[in-house]
Formats: C-alpha cells, sequence, structure tokens
C-alpha cells in the first residue's frame, strides 16, 4: 500500500532546500568581493603618487 503524500512537508523542505543554497551562493559571492575588494585596497595603496621633493 502506497504512503499518503504530504504535500506541505515536500514543499518546505524544498524551500528550505533552495534557501540553503541561496545563502551558500550569497556567501560565497560575499567573500570573493571582499577579496577583490581587498585586492584593490592594496592596489591603490601602491599606485599612490609621491610628492615631489
Amino acid at each position: 500500500m502506497a504512503k499518503k503524500p504530504n504535500y506541505q512537508f515536500e514543499r518546505i523542505e524544498r524551500d528550505r532546500q533552495k534557501a540553503a543554497k541561496l545563502a551558500e551562493k550569497a556567501a560565497a559571492k560575499r567573500s570573493s568581493r571582499e577579496a577583490a575588494a581587498s585586492d584593490t585596497d592594496a592596489d591603490a595603496s601602491d599606485t599612490t603618487p609621491k610628492p615631489a621633493d
């Protein structure tokens, strides 16, 4: 005998998995953005014009 489907639970699980995936993508995007910002900051400090004597 087949089990009765629990549509609400299945929908909640799909939504939970989707939210976890989105959070993971957001964290990866944030870390790459921070890495790019730190690279940009380091480059900007190297290219600062030095005062003429």
